[in-house]
Order: C-alpha cells, then sequence, then structure tokens
C-alpha cells in the first residue's frame, strides 16, 4: 500500500482523464481539496442515506457499490478499481448516498470535496464537460445493463462479462484472450444479476463446450469468436 505522508496527490490527479486538461495551477488547487483515507479490506466506506459531500477516486484497491433488498439480499451495482471514481452524480444533486459502497480489498481513496468542484466548474467550462463525459459514460454502461437484463438469458450475460475487454477496446480483436476475475464468483454472479449456483453452471457449460477453460479466477477463452457465436 501506497504511503499516504508522501504520496503526491497533484501528480495522480493530472493523470486522470478527468483532470488532464487542468493546468498545474488548476491541479494544485484541485489537490488542496482532497484528502486520503485508507480503507481495509470489508470496511464501509458509505452506507445508504448518509450525506454526501465529495466524490471518491480509487488510488489502490477495490470498492463495490451496492444495494441489499428487504430480506438482506446484495446486488452488486458496480465494481470501481484503481483510478476509476464514483458519487459524483450525488455531490450536484446535493441528496444523500443513494447506495452503500465497501472495500473489496484494501484500499486506498482520494476524496474530492464538493465545494472545490464547484468553484474549479465556475473557473473552467472544460472541467464541466469532463465531469459531464463522465457521468454519461456511467449513465450510459447502467443503460446497457438494463438492456442486458431484459433481453439477454443469463449465458449471453456472461458471455458478455468475459468479453467486455474485447467489446470495449479501440485495438485489433484477438483470437483468443486470458480473463482474471477481479472479485468472487458470488460478486460477478450478483453483478450480472443471477445468483451464484447459476454463474458456476453457465461456467461449466461453456467449459463442457471447449468454449473456455476455468483455472480458480482465471478464465482462457482459446476462440473469442466461438465464444461470442455461442447461443446455448
Amino acid at each position: 500500500m501506497l504511503d499516504t505522508g508522501t504520496f503526491d496527490v497533484a501528480r495522480f490527479l493530472s493523470v486522470l482523464p478527468l483532470f488532464s486538461d487542468l493546468s498545474p495551477p488548476e491541479i494544485a488547487r484541485m489537490a488542496d481539496g482532497c484528502h486520503m483515507r485508507r480503507y481495509e479490506r470489508g470496511e464501509v466506506v458509505f452506507r445508504m442515506g448518509e450525506p454526501c459531500e465529495s466524490f471518491k477516486v480509487v488510488v489502490v484497491g477495490q470498492v463495490k457499490l451496492f444495494v441489499l433488498s428487504p430480506t438482506g439480499a446484495e446486488k452488486v451495482i458496480e465494481l470501481i478499481g484503481a483510478g476509476g471514481s464514483f458519487a459524483e452524480a450525488l455531490i450536484f444533486l446535493g441528496k444523500p448516498c443513494m447506495v452503500n459502497a465497501q472495500a473489496l480489498a484494501d484500499t486506498l481513496l482520494l476524496s474530492v470535496h464538493r465545494q472545490t468542484v464547484m468553484d474549479e466548474l465556475q473557473r473552467d467550462w472544460r472541467f464541466a464537460a469532463r465531469m459531464l463525459a463522465g457521468l454519461s459514460r456511467r449513465l450510459h454502461g447502467l443503460v446497457c445493463d438494463v438492456q442486458a437484463y431484459a433481453l439477454q438469458n443469463g449465458v449471453q450475460r456472461v458471455i458478455g462479462y468475459l468479453l467486455r475487454e474485447q467489446e470495449d477496446g479501440d485495438g485489433p480483436a484477438q483470437e483468443e484472450l486470458t480473463v482474471s476475475l477481479p472479485v468472487s464468483k458470488a460478486t460477478v454472479a450478483s453483478r450480472l444479476s443471477l445468483t451464484p449456483e447459476y454463474f458456476s453452471r453457465v461456467l461449466r457449460e461453456l467449459e463442457d463446450a471447449r468454449l473456455i477453460e476455468v483455472d480458480k479466477r482465471t478464465i482462457r477463452i482459446p476462440d473469442v469468436r466461438r465464444l461470442a457465436a455461442y447461443t446455448g
């Protein structure tokens, strides 16, 4: 884990897409409005209903955004890794947290205070455009999730998840691919709105069809096109 005492917040911000167009003085102002905190694995970052005065950027580690049903069942909304951010929309709405956030590993978070963001938005329209772009990407992702849940069966959702980096990439399509699940299979299943048992059953089906090779959290895809064409 990084040493927070020597960590260069301004330099870290300058390489993030959200802040990369800002000048050094602007980056310095943003850094002055940030604070860092470590979270141990399993520690709660915030709970639904709590006030939200800052948005978070993951420096190291991973955070799970989730909601709980009245019976205690968990639904994973999003998994945020290093360099990712969350809770941006809430600082504009002035509303309490709408989901729960929990560290899935030892995690270092950078909190960017609401007033710091507002001050910078008034100074530079480019920063406002970046914030809007980030919020739009998140909205697009949520719409794609809803579309998948409504129109795709479980097998198609699992295949889509395994091929997500291939589909989002700008480079040439790969013939084979190795995917490392960043979290437990149960967490991935919740993210896809599937039960852990059904998720494991789909993986076995794909493995029996020789479309994937599973080794714990590592999944090798020998032929990407064959897997993409599989309908179950």
